[in-house]
């Protein structure tokens, strides 16, 4: 038996009554393991394992899934689950987390990225900057951090001038340099202080950015196009997040 703090990323349907639940924990990274009954509407577990919820659970080892026996709610994180707009992102960046990650791998880092961001989301004035956050802050701490102050290529610091954003690359290339990638992408200079600045703050230096449409979009896209190319396909939740715009 062994007792844990988790937040819930994703819940899968086991036979009539049971889940199976990915969990994200302080000091264990990610698990899976079994609610036993907890589809049932007299189920103890019940509420307590909902998706984005953080609990406290005891857990029993099992031979393949440890099986959860008891959990108790933490925080429901209810302010954004009652905004659709804001659990579309939370679904999002729960998705990210379980895609990035690997089974039994401690990252505690990701664990209070995720928790902090998740509260942040439950009151930020714009949900797409706790996004942007979140992508970046993540990809750093998993060691995918983009290169944002000097050329790829050549090593020099880049000039505030309009550059290139190469994803296959992981970061910046300078303009003399574009050749070497056809398919990188043009980053402003605006969009290259932004996600310097969001790779350097906490949420609550962050908050205080403001960015207007057009530049939003761009540190969208260029975030996006980095986050496809490393996991090699889309995010499921994104479809969902475009539908609601």
């Amino acid at each position: 038996m062994y007792k844990t703090e988790a937040i819930v990323l994703k819940r899968i349907n086991l036979g009539e009554a049971d889940n199976i639940i990915t969990l994200y924990t302080p000091n264990f990274g990610k698990i899976r393991a079994v609610a036993k009954g907890v589809r049932r509407p007299k189920s103890k577990l019940g509420g307590h394992l909902d998706l984005l919820t953080q609990s406290a659970l005891l857990l029993a080892q099992g031979q393949n899934l440890d099986i959860i026996t008891q959990a108790q709610s933490i925080e429901s994180f209810l302010t954004l689950k009652s905004d659709i707009k804001r659990i579309s992102c939370a679904f999002y960046i729960a998705e990210l987390v379980d895609q990035f990650t690997a089974e039994h791998v401690e990252n505690y880092p990701i664990y209070r990225l995720l928790h902090e961001n998740l509260l942040w989301l439950c009151e930020a004035r714009s949900c797409e900057l706790v996004l942007r956050h979140f992508e970046l802050q993540l990809l750093s701490h998993l060691g995918y951090q983009p290169e944002l102050h000097q050329c790829l290529s050549c090593k020099s610091q880049l000039a505030p001038e309009r550059n290139l954003f190469s994803a296959s690359s992981g970061g910046v290339l300078c303009s003399a340099c574009a050749g070497n990638e056809p398919t990188a992408r043009s980053i402003s200079v605006d969009a290259l202080k932004v996600m310097r600045f969001l790779l350097s703050n906490d949420p609550t230096s962050a908050n205080r950015l403001q960015m207007s449409r057009e530049l939003s979009q761009e540190v969208e896209q260029l975030i996006r196009e980095y986050v496809r190319y490393l996991l090699e396909r889309e995010v499921k939740s994104l479809e969902f997040m475009n539908h609601l715009r």
